[in-house]
């Protein structure tokens, strides 16, 4: 495979090509790096290859002429790759597909990157290895060509090491243990001493689960898993406890269709659908407020009829959901009963289509680790300015740029809860 590197560092890469796998490959000639310097396409003695910004700002632009005179020159440019924080993250599966091209090109940017002409003048594509910021982009096309050669074949001593890797099954590898069998009385796993490849086998993919589980969830959305793997999840502790959330469904004060400030009635869709929805994350509480007394008798009945009435009966599961619902008169009764049960005071949260923002759903994720937390939705046209105003933050809108943005409460609650609590997140 063919790596064209360009760069005005070309020197950058003399260790990453003369030790360890990508040496060994190079020699055997599995891989070949040609390093270009746009420099010796300067037309100057100064050898320039930047200039200032149009439309001013700091830092220096790296200009056209000397690059696309590097890209013109390659005889066989293949896939051109430009390394920059704002591309497509970097992933094992990109990988794979680098690795069946016959030449990839990698642009270097240095400064304050590369004039965007670039991707008018070539087909780029950009590729980012992270959320953050490099000097340039020797380092991360070291990273990318890496991660691409080592997929091609005679690269590695075993091809088959490569496909029980982190990512290559979509999950997170499982730990590995050497000898000594005993180290500082710590032992290797008993599964991995018997033998029995099968228990081995089985071990392995129960830690690879679990490590996926706990430090990169997202991955499950890509990866099939097999009844086995949902059975052994399902009891796996979550990696967030619901526990210290509850939700509020109000009822008053809230903003009416005219906007003015007033109260809607609760329904019975709400209650049941938020409750379930509590359940499933298995939140602290349901807290339902509502000023008015003909509707707080009325929820009453309701979740007496589900809790302990026939539908306790005929519905264990649905019992087991209308369990978590309080009911009560203001919102101030709401956040000092939940005060009250965890023994500290609890956060109120806020949610609004309205907006703005003033609390991230991580910021609020970490508020939630250390005491509990009411977060509090509005029924008719939503909660009433003085809610958000006492409130101790506001989560982000569902849909903050939807010229649209009319969702059911209880669309809304799933929504937001996953959002806070979900293990994908």
């Amino acid at each position: 495979m063919q790596f064209n590197v360009l760069t005005i560092f070309p020197e950058f890469f003399d260790s990453f090509l003369s030790c360890g796998l990508m040496a060994k490959a190079v020699e055997a000639g599995v891989v070949a790096v040609a390093r270009v310097n746009p420099r010796d396409y300067a037309a100057d003695r100064h050898h320039t290859v930047d200039d200032r910004p149009y439309g001013g700002g700091p830092g220096m632009v790296m200009g056209l002429p000397t690059m696309v005179a590097a890209l013109r020159a390659l005889p066989a440019p293949g896939k051109i790759l430009m390394l920059s924080p704002a591309g497509k993250p970097l992933t094992q599966a990109m990988a794979a597909e680098l690795a069946q091209e016959p030449s990839l090109t990698l642009l270097c940017g240095r400064y304050e990157g590369i004039d965007a002409r670039i991707f008018e003048l070539f087909d780029v594509t950009p590729v980012s290895v992270g959320d953050f910021v490099l000097s340039g982009g020797e380092s991360a096309a070291a990273c990318l060509m890496e991660a691409v050669a080592r997929l091609v074949p005679g690269f590695m001593g075993k091809d088959a090491s490569a496909d029980e890797e982190s990512f290559s099954a979509g999950l997170l590898e499982y730990p590995h243990y050497t000898r000594p069998e005993v180290f500082e009385g710590l032992p290797v796993p008993p599964e991995l001493l018997t033998g029995n490849h099968a228990a081995i086998a089985a071990w392995r993919r129960r830690r690879s689960l679990e490590t996926t589980l706990a430090r990169r969830p997202d991955l499950f959305d890509a990866t099939p898993l097999s009844p086995e793997d949902a059975d052994f999840l399902k009891g796996t502790p979550r990696r967030r406890s619901g526990r210290n959330c509850h939700i509020g469904l109000v009822h008053g004060p809230v903003l009416l269709k005219d906007g003015s400030v007033g109260t809607v009635s609760l329904t019975n869709l709400d209650v049941h659908d938020i409750a379930r929805v509590s359940r499933t994350y298995g939140l602290g509480g349901f807290e339902v407020v509502t000023p008015l007394r003909d509707q707080l008798a009325l929820a009453g009945r309701i979740v007496e009829h589900w809790r302990a009435g026939p539908g306790a009966r005929s519905n264990p599961d649905r019992a087991k959901a209308l369990s978590l619902v309080r009911l009560h008169e203001t919102l101030d009764a709401a956040l000092a009963a939940v005060s009250a049960e965890h023994g500290r005071p609890a956060a109120l949260v806020a949610t609004s289509a309205r907006g703005p923002a003033t609390l991230s759903f991580k910021a609020a994720r970490e508020m939630m680790a250390t005491r509990p937390m009411l977060v509090v939705l509005g029924t008719g046209h939503g909660l009433a300015e003085d809610v958000l105003e006492r409130a101790d933050g506001v989560l982000p809108a569902i849909r903050p740029f939807s010229d649209y943005n009319h969702l059911s409460v209880r669309a809304a609650a799933g929504i937001l809860v996953d959002r806070l609590i979900g293990d994908a997140l």
